[in-house]
């Protein structure tokens, strides 16, 4: 094998090569770690009489004079949920991760899972949270709010809560 000076090998080159490729590729176990992240950090427990059970919030984006948008993301614990309510500017809703619950007032209940993308007309009143087996994360966008904000109603009673399951 002929060698110059000042240079690497190729078997040198070669293996260079493959260790910086490892280094750079993640770990299968790097990767099922990432995954189990949220997209978001769960942000403060909510204290108002707006929700029921353990509900957090994380503010990501408030309404400013550009921006008629509010967004925050929202994790539920295990059969929490909203009370009744409606945006006067309208909602969507980003399931981000979990299994949850919508329901327009007068329809059925409707499984809302991760990936889920749900469009609340303003004015129109509804309630949203998780499953009473799973948590549920969604991104809440209040849209228009320069026409209003969320108008809080009375609690989804419990019965109303399990019509689902019937």
């Amino acid at each position: 094998m002929k060698t110059y000076p000042n240079s690497i090998s190729l078997f040198g080159l070669s293996l260079f090569i493959v260790t910086a490729c490892q280094l750079d590729s993640p770990s299968q176990a790097d990767v099922e770690h990432k995954s189990a992240q949220h997209s978001f950090p769960r942000g403060e427990k909510v204290t108002n009489n707006n929700f029921t059970g353990e509900v957090w919030l994380n503010y990501l984006v408030e309404t400013d004079s550009v921006h008629n948008v509010n967004i925050g993301a929202v994790t539920f614990a295990p059969g929490a949920r909203t009370n009744w309510h409606y945006h006067q500017g309208g909602q969507i809703l980003l399931v981000t991760e979990g299994r949850g619950l919508y329901q327009e007032k007068g329809k059925p209940i409707t499984v809302i899972e991760k990936g889920a993308v749900v469009k609340c007309p303003p004015d129109i009143e509804h309630w949203h949270g998780a499953t009473a087996s799973d948590s549920m994360t969604h991104v809440a966008i209040g849209t228009n709010t320069n026409v209003g904000g969320a108008i809080w109603l009375a609690p989804v009673t419990d019965e109303e809560y399990r019509q689902h399951e019937l």
